[in-house]
C-alpha cells in the first residue's frame, strides 16, 4: 500500500484537481482508495459531490479527539464517507482551521495524522492526502504520515519560487520524523506547449528534479475546471477530455 501527500505551499497549482483525479483514477483501475481532504477549504470534499453542510464528522474531529485526551487518535467509521465502491473520503470543512491552535502545544502533534491513519491503512491500496497551501502543522502531519510526496507545479513564471522552503521542510521531516519520506513525483499542470514560458519552466523543473518529473503533463483544459461544479472528478465525468486522458495516463505511470 502507498500513502502520498499532494503538497505545494503555493495555491492555484492544481493540487486538489490532482488529488481528486488521481484518487478517482486509481479507484477506476480497481484499487481501494482513501482520499483525505486535509485542506480547510474542503475543495476535494465538494469536488466529490459531498454537501459540506450535511457532514457530521470530519478530519478535524480526529485532531480534536487527540486534543481532548483520547489515548489513540483514530479514524472512526463515521468519519469515512463512501463516494463509490472503491473510493472513500475523509472530508474537511472550515472547522479544520481550528486544528492549528488545537495542536499548537500538544506533545507529539506532528504524528496525529500518521497514528490515526494506521488504524485504516490495511483497508486500502492507496491513501491520497490533499494538503493545504501552507507549510504549517497540518502539512507537517501529512509529511509525517506519507511515503511519497506528489508536487504539482503550474507552468508559470513563479513556479519554482518558494520551492526551496518546501524542500527544506521535507528534508527536516525526513531526518527527524519520517525517514521513508521522499518526493515520489513532480507533475506539471496547466501545460500549454504553444507557450514559450511553459517550455522554459518545464526545462527548469526537469533540470532541478530530473527523473522525478512525470512524463505526463496536465494540459490547460476547461473540463478540469468544470468538473468540481458537477461534484465529480473529470476522469469520471468527462473521460474523453484531454485533461481526464492526461490524468489517466498519469495513473498508469504511477502504477507502472
Amino acid at each position: 500500500m502507498a500513502i502520498w501527500g499532494v503538497v505545494n505551499q503555493k495555491g492555484g497549482v492544481g493540487k486538489t484537481t490532482t488529488a481528486v483525479n488521481l484518487a478517482a483514477g486509481l479507484a477506476a483501475r480497481g484499487l481501494r482508495v482513501l482520499l483525505v481532504d486535509a485542506d480547510p477549504q474542503g475543495n476535494a470534499t465538494s469536488g466529490l459531490g459531498i454537501d459540506k453542510s450535511q457532514i457530521k464528522n470530519t478530519l478535524f474531529d480526529v485532531f480534536q479527539a487527540f486534543y481532548d485526551g483520547a489515548e489513540n487518535a483514530k479514524v472512526s467509521n463515521e468519519t469515512i464517507l463512501e463516494v463509490s465502491d472503491n473510493l472513500h473520503l475523509i472530508p474537511a470543512t472550515l472547522d479544520l482551521v481550528g486544528a492549528e491552535p488545537v495542536l499548537l502545544n500538544a506533545v507529539g502533534k506532528e504524528l496525529v495524522l500518521r497514528d490515526a491513519l494506521e488504524t485504516v491503512e490495511p483497508l486500502y491500496d492507496w491513501i491520497i492526502i490533499d494538503a493545504p497551501p501552507s507549510l504549517g502543522i497540518l502539512t507537517v502531519n501529512i509529511l509525517a504520515a506519507c511515503h511519497g510526496v506528489l508536487v504539482p507545479m503550474q507552468c508559470e513564471f513563479y513556479a519554482l519560487e518558494g520551492l526551496s522552503q518546501l524542500m527544506k521542510t521535507i528534508d527536516v521531516v525526513r531526518r527527524r520524523i519520517n525517514p521513508r519520506l521522499e518526493i515520489a513525483k513532480v507533475l506539471l499542470t496547466m501545460y500549454d506547449p504553444r507557450n514559450k514560458l511553459t517550455q522554459q519552466v518545464s526545462d527548469e523543473v526537469n533540470a532541478f528534479f530530473g527523473e522525478k518529473v512525470s512524463k505526463v503533463a496536465i494540459p490547460r483544459n476547461v473540463r478540469l475546471s468544470e468538473a468540481p461544479g458537477f461534484g465529480s472528478p473529470a476522469v469520471n465525468l468527462f473521460p474523453e477530455s484531454k485533461g481526464a486522458d492526461a490524468y489517466m495516463r498519469f495513473v498508469a505511470e504511477v502504477l507502472a
